[in-house]
């Protein structure tokens, strides 16, 4: 088998696919839809991953420490220098902190990190649907494929010849593992764009709580919250970031 797959051709294996699709049916086709549909989704959010890049929340402590100790301009240079949502959120709320009410800031940063957080999410959802419907479709094949084997096989009458329902259910069986071949990559992709959300989310917390509550960051003995007493009614204004 493995010899057979080693010379495999590109030709050989577009035939061997166009034959799998024509012995499975039209249930086949719907899961090769599915995969095509589900490759194009990760290729897209892994795209998007790595443009946004992760938030390195060592360094963004650090940026956080070199503002408590008043040097604004070397904690804004240094979150600007960062990839990620979280260095690029903190970069626009320092500025902001003193022109606005702490509570104004506060919403604005959850509002923000909310959002990049749902863009990040985006698309999950058809990822997570294959990959519970692909061996759904499956097993719906192969029902499907078992009726037709035994109604050939009541057909035949007294004829009855085993290898004719031995290959209706191999035939009928190759839609589940076509079901289950799409589901379990889509899966395990699926996982691993979720634990990546989660974490930048817990980066997001840990850094943005660090920032409004002033508490001590690792590497420095300072725990003061910066001065943000502002104005009264004053509104939010990123235009300096």
């Amino acid at each position: 088998m493995f010899e057979s797959l080693a010379h495999l051709t590109p030709s050989g294996a577009l035939e061997s696919l166009a034959r799998i699709m024509s012995l499975g049916g039209p249930v086949v086709l719907i899961l090769a839809g599915l995969s095509v549909l589900a490759l194009a989704v990760t290729g897209l959010k892994a795209w998007q991953f790595f443009r946004i890049g992760r938030s390195d929340d060592q360094r963004i402590h650090l940026a956080l420490s070199a503002w408590r100790n008043g040097n604004r301009a070397k904690a804004l240079a240094g979150l600007k220098s960062l990839k990620g949502p979280a260095p690029g959120i903190l970069a626009r709320m320092i500025p902001a902190v003193d022109a606005v009410p702490v509570e104004a800031v506060r919403e604005d940063v959850e509002r923000l990190a909310g959002r990049q957080l749902a863009e990040m999410r985006s698309g999950l959802r058809v990822l997570d649907a294959i990959a519970q419907v692909a061996p759904l479709l499956g097993l719906f094949g192969t029902v499907l494929g078992m009726i037709e084997a035994f109604r050939q096989l009541q057909a035949a009458g007294s004829q009855v010849d085993p290898s004719m329902l031995a290959g209706g259910i191999w035939i009928a069986l190759l839609t589940t593992a076509v079901g289950l071949g799409v589901a379990m990559p889509v899966s395990l992709v699926l996982s691993a764009f979720e634990a990546r959300i989660a974490r930048e989310q817990a980066v997001m917390e840990d850094v943005f709580t660090a920032a409004f509550t002033g508490a001590p960051v690792e590497g420095s003995g300072h725990a003061e919250q910066p001065q943000m007493s502002v104005p009264a009614g004053a509104k939010v204004n990123y235009a300096s970031a």
